[in-house]
């Protein structure tokens, strides 16, 4: 990830085009996986992800051809709260609640997992808006 001139740009290859949508596979890769020796050490990994860029103009754009998908820092920050930080909110006032309420540590702890399923069945029904706000771009 290069984030240089306040972008995050990944570098990948046209996995397929539809309309009016390209799918850009990426290598996503730990810091680790460049070096050297990293095939003999179980520390290193990577990933391959298919990002779904939206494109008015895909005519120009061939399956195989090497792109880079960008977007903007605030893409990421965004990401980060929605996938990470509002859930573990969730699950700790949940935990927390049942508790201090006198409720057992088995039943609080699955009290908080299950209080995760409204919020991620809300991040799937308002899907189409989060593709509006985390968008990605070709460059």
């Amino acid at each position: 990830m290069d984030t240089m001139s306040n972008q995050i740009s990944h570098k990948g290859i046209i996995d397929s085009i539809s309309r009016g949508v390209v799918h850009v596979r990426i290598v996503q890769s730990s810091a680790c996986s460049s070096c050297k020796v990293a095939s003999y050490c179980n520390s290193a990994e990577s990933k391959e992800k298919i990002i779904d860029v939206k494109c008015s103009d895909t005519q120009q754009y061939t399956v195989g051809q090497d792109v880079t998908v960008m977007a903007a820092p605030s893409v990421g920050a965004k990401a980060v709260v929605l996938a990470f930080i509002i859930p573990t909110i969730i699950l700790l006032a949940t935990i927390a609640i049942c508790v201090s309420s006198g409720v057992s540590d088995g039943i609080s702890a699955l009290a908080g997992v299950l209080s995760l399923v409204p919020y991620y069945i809300g991040l799937y029904l308002y899907r189409n808006r989060l593709e509006q706000i985390l968008t990605f771009y070709l460059a």
